[in-house]
């Protein structure tokens, strides 16, 4: 997983609520297992239409917002269905980062493991983040984790909040795995220990 330090971007205006994950990725795109290669279908049905032509109206299919990197929309951002195939979608477009008041949890979770930073604001700053992106490419938002303050445009700095754990997990690129094998010396020697001490027992390493 890519580290999440610091990120200066254009930020994509969504002022939505209740933007579910169906409506992130269509539940027909869900066959593959692959994180990679979903990108092309976020927001699909808004994307684009019946026929597959872009909607000229839809956010992402205009300049500067194709190569957006933050979304900022309105409450219950990932509401819906618990798919990680929404996160997927989001990291393989670009998206590392999205600004809302509030998000559906297991949608808010998955984010952090996959290496996105969810941010909860209140709905007017998160007003006034929408303003400023929707002043095009010369507008562009910071987002500094370590000090966990948004820069706006202007300058100024908004304070958000964040778990320690994850925070650190986005710091250093560490998912679940990660984490894990953060602890291989000590399961290693756990292993050997073990194998030592009951040696009829069958190994649990590599399971």
């Amino acid at each position: 997983m890519d580290a999440f330090t610091t990120l200066t971007a254009v930020a994509a205006p969504m002022p939505m609520a209740n933007i579910d994950t169906d409506k992130v990725i269509p539940a027909r795109f869900l066959k593959t297992i692959k994180r990679s290669g979903l990108g092309v279908h976020l927001f699909d049905t808004l994307r684009f239409d019946n026929d597959g032509n872009e909607r000229p109206e839809f956010i992402l299919n205009q300049e500067p917002y194709r190569k957006s990197q933050i979304i900022i929309a309105h409450e219950n951002f990932g509401c819906g269905s618990s798919r990680e195939h929404a996160p997927w979608a989001l990291l393989d477009f670009g998206i590392r980062c999205v600004i809302a008041p509030s998000f559906g949890d297991i949608f808010y979770n998955n984010s952090f493991k996959n290496g996105i930073l969810p941010i909860r604001l209140p709905r007017a700053i998160c007003d006034q983040l929408i303003d400023d992106a929707k002043l095009g490419g010369n507008a562009r938002v910071t987002i500094d984790l370590a000090r966990q303050v948004v820069v706006r445009p202007n300058g100024e700095e908004i304070h958000f909040d964040i778990d320690p754990f994850r925070k650190h997990s986005l710091l250093n690129g560490l998912d679940d795995i990660g984490q894990t094998l953060q602890h291989g010396t000590r399961i290693d020697s756990y292993e050997t220990t073990r194998r030592q001490a009951l040696p009829w027992m069958p190994s649990t390493a590599g399971a």
